[in-house]
Order: structure tokens, then sequence, then C-alpha cells
């Protein structure tokens, strides 16, 4: 039998190369391997959005991403958060079990404060459904970004909390699935991609918005004579997409002087529309087929429900819901 391999992405706004690298490349690469669960997050995205019309919107712009990136429904499960509700009731069953101190230390929530997002509940809770969202399949494998490491942490410790709790093993204990080399992706500013920061480079946008995020990548003030450092935001960017050799080259233009920013930015936006260019012209036909989107959501939605229900059962049972 398959190990199991779940997680999920917000859409919370635009999915941007951050998510491909960080997450769902995993994802598509993993697909004959795991028995693959794969949701959009929309439960979790209400702890930032807080426009109706613009979630939906953005939750239907992930699941074609999800399709034209490569993720097949034939191989995987593809379904929304909030189209299963056991979801939510297994969140508030593993609140009792979760100490105060253990989300006291999340690393995500302290960050996004520093970062000026206003503390409430959700955000400070978003540990407890993460760890219901995973825990409620059986899930072996989560692949995630390095930042969401703890999350899978937290999830463990939930998880014991629980079957120690009621001195049943009714938790699998899930493990993290990382690649190192591509864990944190660089936004335009040089920090951590991220829709949070308004720092990203959607690879679906038209061309010319594409060329205005490339455009828009931070760099120092020296002149287009001066030698530069070979380790710039922008080569860590064209390390996704080129080969160690178009690297190299790169680099060594930026200690050769006489090869600007300018001109590393336009090498960079040519591969990413060279890398993308497959889904990009896939995702514009499942654009005028949402038909078959939307069919491909209610079969995740049939199974995914179906997996959270057994789970459920052993649940309630545990914990002696009476019916």
């Amino acid at each position: 039998m398959k190990k199991r391999s779940l997680s999920g992405i917000q859409p919370s706004g635009t999915l941007h190369i951050g998510n491909y690298f960080g997450a769902l490349k995993q994802f598509v690469d993993s697909q004959d391997e795991y028995d693959g669960l794969y949701f959009l997050a929309d439960l979790h995205s209400l702890t930032s959005s807080k426009d109706s019309e613009k979630l939906k919107e953005n939750t239907k712009n992930a699941v074609l991403d999800y399709l034209a990136l490569g993720l097949d429904p034939k191989k995987s499960t593809i379904f929304l958060q909030s189209d299963v509700s056991y979801h939510a009731e297994l969140m508030w069953i593993l609140s009792n079990v979760t100490p105060i101190s253990l989300l006291e230390r999340g690393h995500a929530y302290k960050d996004k404060i520093a970062k000026g997002m206003k503390p409430n509940t959700g955000l400070f809770t978003y540990p407890v459904l993460m760890a219901a969202d995973i825990l409620l399949y059986d899930t072996d494998l989560v692949p995630v970004g390095k930042d969401q490491k703890q999350h899978v942490e937290f999830t463990r410790d939930i998880a014991i909390k629980f079957n120690e709790a009621y001195n049943k093993n009714v938790f699998k204990l899930p493990e993290d699935l990382i690649l190192d080399s591509v864990a944190i992706v660089p936004g335009t500013d040089g920090e951590k991609m991220s829709k949070s920061y308004g720092n990203i480079i959607n690879m679906f946008l038209p061309e010319k918005e594409l060329k205005k995020q490339v455009m828009s990548i931070v760099t120092d003030s020296k002149g287009l004579e001066e030698p530069k450092d070979p380790d710039n935001n922008i080569v860590k960017l064209y390390s996704l997409f080129a080969s160690k050799e178009e690297v190299d080259i790169m680099k060594n233009k930026f200690l050769a002087g006489n090869y600007g920013y300018g001109h590393a930015k336009k090498e960079l936006l040519e591969s990413i529309l060279e890398y993308f260019k497959d889904a990009r012209y896939k995702r514009e036909k499942l654009l005028n087929n949402m038909d078959y989107v939307n069919e491909i959501l209610d079969q995740g939605k049939k199974r995914a429900q179906e997996l959270a229900y057994n789970k459920m059962k052993e649940v309630r049972e545990t914990i002696g819901i009476y019916r």
C-alpha cells in the first residue's frame, strides 16, 4: 500500500513561484509514489481574507493552477478544505488537548504579527486546524516548505497529547517532506516570497505584468560597468529555472562587470516564460472548461469526505460522543 501524502495551499492571494517550488512541485513529482491528497486551504485563508468575492476568485484560480502545473486527478485527490466539515469539527476536539504554551511558540504567528498583521484567535490557533487537516486522513508525509516544518512538529505533539489523553493510538504521527534546496524561495525584496508580503512573482500573469514583477526585484545601486555580487537575488531566482552551467555563466558576467541588473532580469523573465510555457497554455484551456474543473473538485470532495468520515467515527467513539 502506498504511503499517504497530504498538503494544502491557502488561496489567500495569487499563487506564485514560491508556492510552486516550495510545495506544488513536490506534489506533482511524487504522484506516482504516494497516495496524494492536496487541498485548497480556504478555511485557513479566513485569518487574513475578509473579501468574500476575492476569496472565491482566488480559490478558483488556485484550482486552475494546481491542474495546470501537473496535478493529475487520476493520481491525486484534489479538494477544497471547506467541502469537508470534519476539518473544523476535529480542530475543536484537538483544541481541548492542545496546550496554550505550544501555540505561543509558533514562529509563523510571531512573524506575521511582527510584519504588522492584526492578531486574532484564528491566526493564533492556525496550527490546530492544520493538525486537524493532517490527522484527519492518517497522513504519512506532509510535503511543505521549510517555514512550515514547525507546524508539522506541532501536529505530532498534538497527536501524542490526544493519544495519551485517551490511552489509545488513534492518530498516526506524520513526517514532513522538505526539499532543502528549494524550501524557501526569495521574493522580489530578498525576503521569503509570500502573498502576505506582496513580494511575489506569479508565473501565470500576462507577460507584460509578469515582466513588471521581475523588474521590481530589489538590487543595489552599482553601475553597469562595476563588478557585482554573484550571489544576488536575481541569481538565486534564476537558479530555480536554469542549469548549473547557465547559472555559472550569469555569475561570471556579474563578476566581470559591464553586465547590468536589467540584463539579468531579462534573462530571468525569459527563463520563467520558457519553464512555465506548457502550464500557461494548459491553464488557458482549463479556464474555458470550468465544468470539467468543478467535476474534479466534486470527485475529490467525495473521496476526502469518505476518508474523513471513517477517521471521525473512530475519534467520536474514542472521546465519547453518544451518536
